[in-house]
């Protein structure tokens, strides 16, 4: 049968095939209609009778493919050892973060018996010896004298608030006491209605003096929310969704299980971060975006952005001569006492924080990377990481802003409040409480910056290597590997 294609293209029908190969390899399989199939090729037996004999040829036989062939064995030699090489960084990682745990979870003999001191008072007077009761305000009279509620107020701003709370739970559920609140400017205010928390001293639980009101009952709300929180990832992520939901439970189990017991009973802080940090990057990962070669260049990118952060953390806070003192903490180190690295707890903190932002620019670089070669497989390993790049330029951009502002806005009291005292700039950001965030904001944002290079250049290497061992075969064999 005579083609009536030009002479060029049917002497050389492999460009077209390999092509379509190559597309077939960068998507799912997708079983085509027979003319389907025919109009792909052209609607020409006999293009297709020489696909045929060419997906037949052996290795290192014919012209065109059967070279192929052999270069598609050497690619997928070059993936092999790209996986390995990935698995081989990840190992010592993987090792540390087994080792750190190991060494530095407490018994828990021994995290009782720390807690149990700071319940009981030790270090800290009056710390943790109040029993929790919930109650409800029925009423919030006028401003009165805070010796004798029948007594006026000395002086607006300067007397007592007598609240009338009855108790919900405790010692005497359903009964109604009164207790005086502080009506100056920095205390709460109280109306009818509010669910409040109040702290029981111990004695008689029918004596109002035993009782003080020291926060609001918060939970119903905050339920509500997480709630609607949760909801809207399902929407929006489904099962993915889901398991990012998972992974967050994960987040906060080791928190609560691994990072808050450590520090307590005196462990390393930066260690305890680094192996915490660690952890996460190793679950939570691969639990949200699965196992690939992806995944690994992310989780390698951000634990090595995470020491960087380490280092310079360290080597500044000492540079600045940063103490970590502040109000909590000098309460905490009258819990836990003198031995108490409070410095080091800074370090952590800045270590900790830094890893949701890593995860985040890591994993978003990583994925672009991917979808570069997908939309272009033929792309080079300079054009792929420029054009990342422009990515994670404008991610960074947004990134260290959001870092900036964060720190600024957990701070802004102290902001205002070094501002009103009339100190100049040189001043307010030498100070320690302000030094700290400077610190923690500039380490994070190193990090950060340092992050989208390192990764993009890992994901082009990696992606290339892998990916071509999977296009070559296809255009070797005819069919997806």
């Amino acid at each position: 049968m005579t083609s009536s294609r030009p002479a060029g293209r049917h002497a050389r029908p492999g460009r077209e095939d390999t092509a379509d190969a190559a597309d077939d390899a960068a998507t799912r399989p997708v079983r085509t209609s027979p003319g389907t199939a025919r109009r792909r090729a052209g609607g020409f037996p006999d293009v297709q009778r020489r696909r045929g004999r060419q997906a037949d040829t052996p290795a290192g036989h014919g012209h065109g493919h059967g070279h192929g062939h052999g270069r598609g064995e050497v690619e997928g030699a070059d993936a092999r050892r790209v996986r390995r090489l990935l698995a081989a960084l990840l190992a010592p990682c993987a090792v540390a973060v087994v080792v750190g745990l190991v060494l530095l979870t407490p018994s828990p003999s021994e995290y009782a018996r720390v807690a149990g001191g700071a319940r009981s008072g030790q270090g800290a007077p009056g710390l943790g010896t109040q029993t929790p009761v919930d109650g409800e305000v029925l009423r919030a009279a006028g401003e009165a004298d805070c010796t004798d509620p029948n007594l006026p107020s000395p002086g607006p701003g300067e007397g007592c608030v007598a609240v009338v709370v009855r108790l919900a739970d405790g010692p005497a559920p359903g009964a109604t006491i009164t207790t005086l609140v502080p009506a100056t400017p920095g205390s709460p205010r109280f109306a009818v209605g509010d669910p409040v928390v109040l702290g029981w001293a111990g004695g008689d639980p029918t004596d109002p003096l035993t009782y003080t009101i020291v926060d609001f009952q918060r939970g119903p709300p905050l339920l509500l929310l997480g709630g609607v929180f949760a909801l809207a990832v399902l929407l929006l992520g489904r099962w993915q969704g889901l398991a990012a939901l998972v992974a967050l439970g994960v987040t906060l189990g080791v928190l609560a299980l691994f990072v808050l017991p450590a520090l307590a009973t005196g462990a390393a802080p930066v260690a305890v971060a680094l192996t915490a940090s660690g952890l996460i990057v190793g679950v939570v990962l691969p639990l949200t975006h699965g196992w690939s070669a992806r995944t690994a260049t992310a989780a390698l990118g951000t634990l090595a952005s995470l020491g960087l952060i380490g280092l310079l953390a360290v080597l500044f806070a000492a540079a600045s001569r940063l103490t970590g003192l502040g109000e909590e903490s000098s309460e905490l180190v009258g819990v836990l006492g003198p031995g108490l690295d409070v410095r080091g707890l800074l370090l952590a903190g800045v270590v900790i924080g830094a890893l949701g932002v890593l995860d985040d620019v890591t994993v978003t670089q990583t994925s672009a990377v991917w979808e570069l070669h997908r939309a272009n497989p033929a792309a080079r390993l300079n054009d792929l990481y420029g054009s990342a790049m422009r990515v994670g330029r404008d991610h960074v951009a947004s990134a260290v802003n959001t870092l900036v502002l964060a720190y600024a806005g957990a701070a802004l009291p102290l902001l205002l409040l070094f501002a009103l005292a009339g100190r100049g700039p040189g001043d307010l950001l030498t100070a320690e409480d302000v030094a700290q965030e400077v610190v923690r904001t500039l380490v994070g944002s190193i990090g950060l910056v340092a992050s989208v290079p390192l990764t993009t250049v890992l994901a082009a290497v990696v992606v290339r290597s892998v990916s071509t061992a999977t296009t070559t075969a296809v255009t070797t064999r005819g069919e997806p590997a």
